[in-house]
């Protein structure tokens, strides 16, 4: 829709009067799943795919907000002393005003169209796309100066303490912080990031796999468990140690005994994971591709194996993206049990890759998957 003239449009006809435009991306994760809940590192990209929203600010403190993709439309008041979750896309926006206005910001009322295309349940972050939006709508409409770094971090409250999803920071700040043809390196324990260009050579591919398991959201939150039962027995031995990114591999092999043998495999993952990523980010870096692809395999191999979060359409979708000239790395993406797999593939070869794995997967699943070739783009902001 390009700069989305038509929300205007259809802004007028909902609410009367004008309004402006913001917008925020999704998110794609290169290689390090599951770390940044861990205070550890992450290599994301912000999506092209945006969640837009039109507002214009009310008298009244109350938010009006209109779903396009829900296909309704509902209100809420500001100053209500006791907001509790409706269980529904509503919570995404409510928590962040909520957040904010507990983060110390005075808001104003408005009225807001949200509308997206960032698709839903397949890992690409529609969730935070839709909390930074309403983040800066509301900020830039009460005329608040937009800090980039504690809007994410007020997002990423809302999705904990509202919606009720234990996540890390990492989504919310690659919707922030994102830039064009740029992955970003992000410590999520002291927020510091570095952005690096792709490889020309290279495209990001991004092949859905059009399933979401339902236990999606309970075993996030029980694989977070997990992790924080694994830091309490090492710190008996370990006492310097604050989260999983103060483990070593080393560490795990000295100190495992402590550990379940199911804590261990999540340990274990996680430690690998953040040695993964700083080894990806360099050979980005160094545009040794090659060595990208490598450790996104193996990213996958210890999500699937010890971190237990892939699921057999995602895997099938890994293994058929092996078996293709120029596909040089491929692993799931997003949070787990189904979704997308980023696959980092030749130029000369996404339009191959597109064709093997799409008629391979239905063969095997009976599911016909999407397909789509990434740059990175730009992170939140005023659209128009």
């Amino acid at each position: 829709m390009g700069a989305r003239d038509p929300l205007i449009e259809r802004f007028r006809q909902n609410f009367g009067g004008g309004a402006r435009l913001y917008r925020a991306p999704g998110r794609v994760n290169l290689i390090g799943e599951h770390t940044d809940y861990n205070d550890g590192f992450v290599l994301p990209a912000a999506l092209q795919q945006c969640t837009w929203i039109a507002a214009a600010a009310r008298p009244e403190p109350r938010l009006r907000v209109s779903s396009l993709r829900a296909g309704e439309t509902l209100e809420f008041a500001l100053d209500d002393p006791d907001p509790r979750p409706r269980r529904d896309w509503s919570d995404y926006v409510r928590g962040v005003a909520i957040m904010l206005q507990r983060d110390g910001y005075r808001l104003s009322g408005a009225d807001m169209l949200i509308d997206s295309d960032v698709p839903v349940g397949s890992g690409l972050s529609s969730s935070a796309a839709l909390e930074v939006a309403t983040g800066y709508a509301l900020l830039d409409g009460a005329s608040q100066a937009i800090d980039l770094t504690r809007l994410a971090l007020c997002c990423q409250r809302a999705e904990n303490e509202f919606v009720g999803m234990r996540c890390g920071v990492m989504d919310q700040f690659a919707s922030c912080r994102g830039a064009a043809d740029r992955v970003l390196l992000l410590d999520c324990r002291s927020l510091e990031f570095r952005l690096s260009p792709v490889d020309p050579s290279v495209r990001l591919v991004i092949c859905n796999s059009m399933v979401h398991h339902e236990l999606a959201g309970s075993e996030y939150n029980r694989r977070r468990e997990q992790c924080e039962d694994g830091v309490a027995r090492l710190k008996t031995v370990l006492p310097t140690v604050r989260a999983l990114r103060d483990v070593t591999a080393a560490d795990l092999v000295r100190h495992g005994a402590l550990l379940s043998e199911l804590v261990l495999r999540r340990c274990r993952h996680v430690v690998t994971e953040n040695d993964r990523v700083l080894r990806a980010a360099a050979a980005l870096e160094a545009a040794e591709v090659g060595e990208v692809g490598r450790l996104m395999n193996a990213s996958h191999v210890s999500m699937r194996d010890d971190y237990e979060i892939s699921c057999r359409e995602i895997d099938i979708l890994v293994e058929l993206a092996g078996r293709v000239d120029g596909v040089l790395g491929a692993r799931m993406t997003g949070g787990g049990f189904g979704g997308c797999t980023i696959n980092l593939v030749r130029v000369e070869a996404v339009d191959r890759f597109a064709d093997a794995v799409g008629r391979a997967y239905k063969e095997a699943t009976g599911i016909t998957p999407q397909f789509l070739v990434c740059r990175p783009g730009a992170g939140a902001g005023v659209a128009n």
